[in-house]
This record gives structure tokens, C-alpha cells and sequence, in this order.
């Protein structure tokens, strides 16, 4: 029995054509719902002895919308309690494209957020600077708008400073940074800011938006966010470490293969 080459190619295409269905079938249907616990210990350079140890609970894209209900962000928050981090940060994009009808039951499901040290916020891309905001202040979180706040904690000074989404000149992010003394922390929605935080000697950048690509493909891996510095994970550049979270939401597409979400616990460490 002789097989043609185009009976081969249709082969070909109609298998790789199920698999993707199937990828994206699952993709919607249960990897996006698979919520972990991403734990890493972060180098921090020049940490005091005292802060070794100091654990920082991180949630970010969370996406409140029709596809990521307030129930789903309740859960992250649960998950993240349960870890009883000592000072919570949330990441930005807390409902997808500014859509107002989300903005009370986002900041609602992540009001039972609490720590010893405090609850603190920035805003994402997704996030209007008014109504978000103001929802989520009403319910705890500290939220910098291109500010900083510092905390004292067993001693040692820590200053958070957070920053918006379209604050990306150097000379901006050293203006806030003006004054700041002990462990500088930058919350910065997007992990591109890790070009300037290590210009400015900043020891530690906090950042999400990237999603960890959404869609991580075998040998291509996250063709979306291949314009980031860091996708997902840890990275040092010079003095500087960053963390990048996967976050809990979608975008564009409900759909995540290859990278789950995540809420994170961050211990801090000194860096060698």
C-alpha cells in the first residue's frame, strides 16, 4: 500500500491541529485552576542578620473577571494566609482592563489579607488610579502610588517603595528612592524596572505582569514574554534581585499550559 505525501501532510496537520485543542482544552478547563505555592529564598544583599529569615507573602495579576471569579481570588488569598507570611504585597492588575464592575469583589475576596507587618499594594496596567485604589485602601492595603513607606522591624529599617506601571525613568525611581535608608524594596508591576533597580543599587524588586508567559511551549517556552528580562523566578543582576511571579489570573485568553498560578512566599536572606 502506497501512502501519498499529501495523505501524510493531512495526517500530519489534523494531529497537531487535536493537540492543540486538546492543549488549550486543558489549559482552560484545569491548569489555569491549579493554584500552588511558589517558595523561594531570596539573596538579599547587605540584609541585616536580624531580617534573615523575614517572609514576604506576594500576590499579583490577579484579574478579577468574568473568567477569574472572586471566589478563585478569595482561594488565593486563603491559600496565602494559611502561610502566615509576616508582610503581605499585592502586585497589581486586580481586574482586567480597568472593568469597574470588578473592582468591589476583588478588593472584597482579598480583604481577609492580614499580617504583623502590614498590607501593601501597587497598581498594574489593568488597574485605573482611582476606584481600585480606593477600594483596596478601604479594606487594609497600603497603597503606593509612586511612595514609599517604611517599617521597622526587629530593629532593622525596611523601606518599601512602590511605584506605578508608566513610572520607568531612572531619574524618576531615584527621586522616590531620595532619603531611603536600611533594605530598599521596589514594587514595580513590571520586571523591565529591573534595568534601572540595578542602576540605582537597589537590593530587591518585586514585579509580576508577565504572567510566567501564560503559555510556555515545548523547546519555544513563553513566546509572550520573551521581551522581559525576568519571565518567572528569581534573577540577580549586579547587586540587584529580583522576583518575578506567575501570578493567579489570565489574560486575552482564559487559558494557562505549562505554568500554573501561583501565590508566593518569599524568605529573605543575606546574599553571599
Amino acid at each position: 500500500m502506497t501512502i501519498s505525501r499529501r495523505a501524510v501532510l493531512k495526517t500530519f496537520a489534523a494531529t497537531a491541529a487535536g493537540a492543540l485543542v486538546g492543549a488549550g482544552a486543558y489549559g482552560y478547563l484545569d491548569e489555569r485552576h491549579q493554584l500552588q505555592i511558589a517558595r523561594a529564598d531570596l539573596p538579599v544583599a547587605d540584609l541585616p542578620p536580624a531580617l534573615a529569615g523575614l517572609r514576604i507573602g506576594f500576590i499579583t495579576d490577579v484579574h478579577c473577571s468574568r473568567w477569574g471569579s472572586p471566589e478563585y481570588v478569595g482561594l488565593a488569598a486563603r491559600r496565602l494566609m494559611a502561610e502566615q507570611p509576616d508582610l503581605i504585597v499585592l502586585g497589581g492588575d486586580y481586574v482586567t482592563w480597568g472593568d469597574r464592575r470588578f473592582v468591589q469583589p476583588s478588593a472584597e475576596a482579598l480583604a481577609p489579607l492580614s499580617a504583623r507587618h502590614g498590607v501593601f499594594g501597587i497598581l498594574g496596567n489593568h488597574d485605573d488610579d482611582r476606584y481600585m485604589p480606593a477600594a483596596l485602601a478601604a479594606r487594609g492595603v497600603d497603597v503606593l502610588k509612586d511612595a514609599r513607606t517604611r517599617l521597622t522591624i526587629k530593629g532593622e529599617i525596611i523601606d518599601l517603595v512602590g511605584i506605578r506601571f508608566w513610572t520607568r525613568k531612572a531619574a524618576d525611581i531615584a527621586s522616590l528612592l531620595k532619603g531611603t535608608a536600611g533594605t530598599v524594596v521596589l514594587l514595580a508591576h513590571d520586571p523591565r524596572r529591573l534595568t534601572e533597580a540595578a542602576a540605582l543599587n537597589v537590593p530587591l524588586v518585586l514585579s509580576g505582569h508577565t504572567h510566567g508567559g501564560q503559555v510556555v511551549l515545548p523547546l519555544a517556552g513563553a513566546i509572550a514574554a520573551q521581551k522581559f528580562p525576568v519571565v518567572a523566578g528569581m534573577a540577580r543582576r549586579n547587586r540587584t534581585t529580583m522576583f518575578v511571579s506567575r501570578g493567579i489570573g489570565t489574560v486575552y485568553v482564559p487559558v494557562r499550559i505549562n505554568c500554573p498560578p501561583e501565590v508566593a512566599v518569599l524568605t529573605l536572606q543575606p546574599s553571599a
